[in-house]
């Protein structure tokens, strides 16, 4: 899984320099992670040495073939390809109830970073309220002041990272397709001074523990409806605006034209 996400990142580099072919190759290789996944359950699964899958009921518990985790927090790493995942997993109504049970039944492990882009999949079927929702939980209840503050060990920086993201509002599923997908700020307001002399600013009226819920975005001053940004406006300047409310707002950001690009089209 972890493999197939590295290739389509090598395959966008090697479309930047000019290797054309190999970037092909890559971007089909990227696509492995469905020879792992059995579609009779819609998660990820071990095969014998014949192709056959494995027939045990491990989906929730530790596997020898997984490192660290289950089988369940693995299925959703295709940070390139979660409408690939979604037809995987029997289309967009599995997809969502799968992702119900990751929080649901408590199978959400956010000490492992291979987890972290999972609440932020909601918006990809289209259920943005659902991130929202979730990503302001995870602040409350994974990060402490004090010295056992993590949940995880902070590898790379990414638990910190994620942090800063989540109550930022926004975060970057897929981050070498160049677009973060969007969230709930905790932040009334944030100001990015970029490397080019821009500034970019985020506004979040009214934002505090019982608003978390997105009511209205506008990017420069117009509507945005899009449950995500692109990292060029933000390079550009400017400065988007969120409307905070304590209901869900289930209209916001779930129509298809709305939810995150994908690089390899499988829309």
């Amino acid at each position: 899984m972890e493999y197939a996400y590295d290739d389509h990142a090598l395959s966008m580099f090697a479309k930047a320099l000019g290797y054309d072919s190999d970037a092909k190759i890559l971007a089909q290789r990227s696509l492995f992670y469905k020879n792992v996944i059995d579609r009779r359950t819609g998660y990820v699964q071990g095969r014998h040495a014949d192709g056959s899958f494995l027939n045990d009921d491990n989906a929730f518990r530790n596997c020898s073939f997984i490192t660290e985790g289950y089988p369940c927090h693995y299925t959703w790493y295709v940070p390139h390809d979660v409408y690939g995942l979604m037809k995987c997993m029997g289309g967009k109504d599995n997809f969502v109830s799968k992702l119900d049970s990751m929080f649901s039944e408590k199978r959400y492990w956010h000490g492992n970073e291979p987890c972290h882009q999972v609440a932020f999949l909601y918006n990809y079927a289209g259920e943005p309220w659902k991130t929202q929702e979730q990503i302001r939980r995870i602040l409350l209840e994974e990060y402490r002041t004090g010295s056992d503050g993590l949940s995880g060990n902070d590898d790379a920086g990414q638990m910190s990272a994620w942090y800063i993201f989540g109550a930022l509002g926004f975060y970057p599923v897929c981050p070498v397709d160049g677009y973060y997908v969007l969230a709930s700020p905790s932040f009334s307001r944030a100001v990015f001074r970029l490397p080019n002399g821009k500034t970019f600013i985020m506004n979040a009226q009214n934002a505090s523990e019982k608003n978390i819920y997105i009511q209205d975005v506008y990017l420069n001053g117009r509507k945005y409806n899009k449950n995500y940004i692109l990292h060029q406006d933000i390079i550009n300047g400017g400065v988007i605006t969120f409307k905070m409310g304590s209901k869900p707002n289930k209209e916001w950001g779930a129509n298809l034209r709305d939810c995150p690009p994908t690089y390899l089209g499988l829309k």
